[in-house]
């Protein structure tokens, strides 16, 4: 997509209709790079129709494999033995590279993938990852903007207490040891759904993991995984920025295919808010008839408020009735997008890890920018409740998220274009 592209919004128009949710993506980045840790195709079905995915298969696609895409399905058909070697130009695109990382390590005894790029919200160190390999006996360093990891002679199960439960370090420890000798256990591990999803991947790929979903992980090592076809899990970030969509514009939204089970904390928020939530026989139905209450919400990994729909608690309490305190613990810069909303007539001050909202009864448009995939989501939704039109420029970043973003908008009619 063009980086130059914007999106055009006139606000004012509530958010009716029905939505189906796509696959997730960051789970399916995850299980296409997982895909290395077995010789043959392997296929994803349900996978989003997102910018990042053909970042995914170019970047496996050098590394030997063939892969395939069509409509909402992607195989991967692995050699032998595949390359080591993911370069800077595609692994600066997207953070997720960096998963192809513990796969080649277990698979190949050897990786060099380029320090990853993506979005700008903070410093994601790779200080826990490298740890984990480490610990399962690999070497592992950072040189000329690579981290370099060998185990020529295979990697051995071992105790790895995390310090922080980090998602992309739990992924690459746990898609090494899936092939390491003996029995590895993760302390204070990830429990996100999107870590579930990939252990699920690997499981019936032939893996022996218990412990999905709670702080502790057990991973007993086997000799080789075998190909799989594997649906990825519906996305809880898209579900999530279409329920505050309705609850923001006073709308009335059925989002098919989503799952209430992973958005526990948030719907709970938003029905403090003030919306209607309901389950319903696919997903659920979010409405609100007046104008929301402020909330208070502080991010937290899994089962926690999730980072990625912190702009999206903002702008809704960017036009909330009374004041909220918002506090950021993941991200350090997931506020760079307040500026931007600021321009909108937002009435936010940060400190630190807290941003301090009054709310306005209206929002007035603007020409934003969009800096993350999230903050742009966020800033269309606060566009939406502004009174004339806005412009948020860096519509790629969007695109990365969120598959045909402008469209699913104009079918809930809202006055959205894009150029």
């Amino acid at each position: 997509m063009a980086s130059h592209d914007r999106f055009r919004v006139f606000g004012g128009s509530p958010l009716r209709g029905e939505v189906t949710i796509s696959g997730a993506k960051n789970s399916v980045l995850k299980l296409m790079a997982a895909s290395l840790l077995a010789t043959g195709k392997t296929t994803i079905t349900n996978v989003p129709d997102i910018a990042d995915v053909d970042i995914m298969a170019d970047l496996l696609t050098r590394l030997g494999c063939t892969v395939i895409r069509s409509q909402s399905q992607v195989s991967i058909d692995v050699p032998q033995t595949p390359g080591h070697r993911a370069d800077y130009d595609l692994v600066r695109k997207m953070r997720a590279s960096i998963n192809v990382l513990g796969p080649l390590v277990a698979r190949v005894g050897e990786a060099e993938v380029a320090l990853p790029g993506g979005d700008a919200i903070g410093s994601r160190g790779l200080d826990f990852h490298i740890k984990g390999l480490e610990a399962l006996g690999a070497k592992a360093h950072i040189e000329h903007g690579y981290v370099v990891a060998e185990a020529p002679h295979g990697l051995t199960g071992a105790v790895i207490d995390l310090d922080f439960p980090s998602v992309g370090a739990t992924e690459n420890i746990m898609t090494a040891a899936v092939l390491a000798k003996g029995v590895t256990t993760i302390d204070n591990a990830a429990r996100e759904p999107d870590l579930v999803d990939l252990g699920e991947f690997l499981i019936s790929m032939g893996a022996n993991i218990q412990g999905l979903g709670s702080p502790t992980i057990t991973i007993t090592g086997v000799n080789e995984l075998k190909p799989t076809t594997h649906a990825t899990i519906p996305d809880r970030i898209i579900t999530g920025t279409w329920a505050f969509a309705a609850a923001m514009t006073r709308g009335d939204i059925t989002i098919h295919g989503a799952r209430a089970e992973h958005l526990e904390l948030p719907l709970e928020k938003l029905a403090s808010a003030g919306a209607i939530v309901t389950t319903t026989a696919d997903g659920i139905r979010v409405r609100m008839d007046v104008r929301p209450q402020a909330i208070d919400v502080a991010t937290l990994p899994y089962p926690g408020f999730p980072t990625d729909l912190l702009p999206m608690v903002i702008a809704l309490n960017s036009i909330a009735d009374g004041h909220s305190l918002v506090t950021e613990n993941v991200f350090e810069s997931r506020f760079m997008f307040v500026n931007e909303l600021s321009r909108l007539g937002a009435q936010i001050s940060v400190d630190g890890h807290h941003a301090s909202i009054e709310g306005v009864p209206e929002l007035s448009g603007a020409p934003v920018e969009a800096h993350d995939i999230r903050a742009g989501a966020g800033l269309i939704l606060a566009a939406l409740v502004s009174d004339g039109e806005s412009t948020i420029d860096q519509a790629f970043h969007v695109d990365r998220g969120y598959p045909n973003f402008a469209e699913q908008l104009q079918s809930l009619g809202a006055k959205v274009t894009r150029e």
